[in-house]
């Protein structure tokens, strides 16, 4: 039994969940002959604005480029700091430094690996343009406490909500809390387009600068632009935008999505169940009544022998994530952050996807046990 559970959930660390519908959603654009932001993109972007209770979605072609285009539209440029946690992908700092601005670390807190207000409050300075926090694990990031003081101050909150699609903000879906807000749906994301990304502006001019940024800079539509002979160039864009076989897969994901949400909660429940007999490994938390978790995280001491361990034995544990100020490509900017130092020294991610089964869950959870040293993270 302990193989085929390795060979069939615990060997993969994160899977894409397909409906089925997928397929034949791709195929009807594929059949239509034009690939590339059509009236299917839209019709994604207006079916996520109604989703999350918003006037406007921008789609893009990946998270990383959500990113740029909102820190883009939040006016970031040369000069310019934003602050933001080190334990992120790495993605998060590389957008920052595409607007040719400088990214400033800040601490975490270690039960949720999540920016907290005081330490935002500690990393600001002059030249802060905009914060970015990461809602690590699906969990929303509170700011609220800080809000009035960085809006005082022109500073705009850009929130990297990668792995938070349908996560809650209190009563509010996150997106539509008054954040610049960035989501990705990549391949193992909440909801997948395959590759894909969503802006979520604050206002009307806001979706017009992100439209022009995701489009060379050309603000015309692909509908305004068959029936004209020119179109127009406003200023600096990208070539963003997502294609209307990624909608299609997003479209199809977002029928279902309901039933996504309920699954991974109830998985992230069935681990913290579990995990409660493995008095060695820490839980991150991910508010899981309000959230739709992304992954699985815990600290554990000695972490890349339990790594070591676990991987040998099939089981697809990963390390979510290196922390960013210790990489050789961003030391001019590093900083003593102790909190995320140690956090790093010890966050293991476990096999977290709709495939997995309980008794999945409880193989890894009694693979970790017997992996773990005595004792408790230092």
């Amino acid at each position: 039994m302990s193989n085929t559970i390795t060979m069939r959930g615990s060997s993969r660390n994160s899977s894409p969940f397909l409906y089925g519908t997928e397929a034949d959603a791709v195929a009807r654009v594929l059949a239509g002959g034009q690939y590339g932001h059509t009236e299917v993109t839209e019709e994604f972007e207006d079916r996520i604005a109604r989703f999350l209770g918003v006037p406007e979605a921008v789609a893009v072609s990946s998270g990383t480029a959500a990113l740029h285009t909102a820190l883009l539209v939040a006016g970031v440029g040369p000069g310019d700091e934003v602050i933001l946690p080190s334990l992120t992908f790495c993605a998060t700092v590389q957008a920052v430094l595409a607007c040719g601005a400088t990214p400033r670390f800040a601490d975490i807190d270690p039960t949720t690996v999540c920016l907290e207000p005081g330490s935002v409050l500690d990393a600001l300075n002059p030249a802060t343009k905009a914060v970015l926090p990461v809602l690590y694990g699906g969990r929303a990031v509170d700011l609220s406490t800080v809000r009035p003081d960085l809006e005082e101050r022109g500073i705009t909150v850009v929130e990297d909500a990668a792995q938070a699609f349908g996560s809650m903000a209190g009563t509010q879906a996150v997106g539509a809390t008054g954040a610049l807000t960035c989501f990705s749906f990549g391949p193992i994301k909440n909801l997948t387009c395959g590759q894909g990304g969503m802006v979520i502006p604050r206002s009307p001019e806001e979706a017009q600068q992100a439209r022009g940024f995701r489009m060379l800079g050309v603000t015309q539509s692909q509908a305004e632009r068959r029936t004209a002979t020119t179109y127009r160039v406003d200023g600096f864009g990208l070539r963003y935008q997502m294609s209307s076989i990624n909608a299609a897969i997003g479209l199809a994901q977002l029928d279902r999505f309901s039933e996504t949400a309920a699954a991974r909660q109830q998985l992230w429940r069935t681990y913290q169940e579990a995990l409660q007999e493995v008095p060695g490994a820490a839980l991150v938390d991910v508010d899981v009544d309000r959230s739709v978790p992304h992954l699985c995280a815990v600290l554990v001491p000695d972490r890349d022998a339990v790594f070591r361990r676990l991987h040998d034995q099939g089981i697809g544990v990963g390390v979510h994530y290196p922390p960013n100020h210790l990489q050789a490509a961003f030391a001019p900017w590093r900083r003593e952050l102790p909190v995320t130092e140690r956090v790093g020294r010890q966050i293991l991610t476990l096999p977290f996807h709709q495939h997995l089964g309980a008794d999945e869950i409880q193989y890894v959870a009694t693979a970790l046990a017997r992996a773990l040293p005595v004792g408790r993270p230092r």
